[in-house]
């Protein structure tokens, strides 16, 4: 029977195709979360979204942010975090502030 050798030919095949998904590394997840109480606007200078109350949102394989990231609350306040932020990293914003923190995930 040649059953039993597709078999082996389909796993190398998925195992190649694994080997070949971890050898190129993406940029990396970019996250933020938001412990407020309200639905909050982001801008990472070439995105804009909303991060609901209780909420968060991962930007896939975006690595490190290039421009400032601001934060714009409900009240007109603007936070904006000078600073890279890069996978590894997370957002966290609260009631009115805004934190760099190590992500989650990590």
């Amino acid at each position: 029977m040649r059953y039993p050798k597709q078999s082996g030919g389909t796993v190398l095949f998925v195992a190649l195709l694994a080997g070949g998904l971890t050898a190129c590394s993406p940029a990396g997840d970019l996250e933020f979360s938001n412990d407020g109480p309200e639905a909050v606007t982001v801008s990472t200078g070439d995105q804009d979204f909303t991060v609901d109350a209780d909420g968060g949102v991962v930007i896939l394989d975006y690595g490190c942010s290039e421009d400032d990231i601001s934060v714009r609350f409900p009240s007109g306040q603007e936070t904006v975090l000078n600073e890279q932020v890069c996978p590894g990293q997370q957002v966290v914003i609260g009631d009115g502030t805004v934190d760099l923190q190590p992500s989650a995930s990590s």
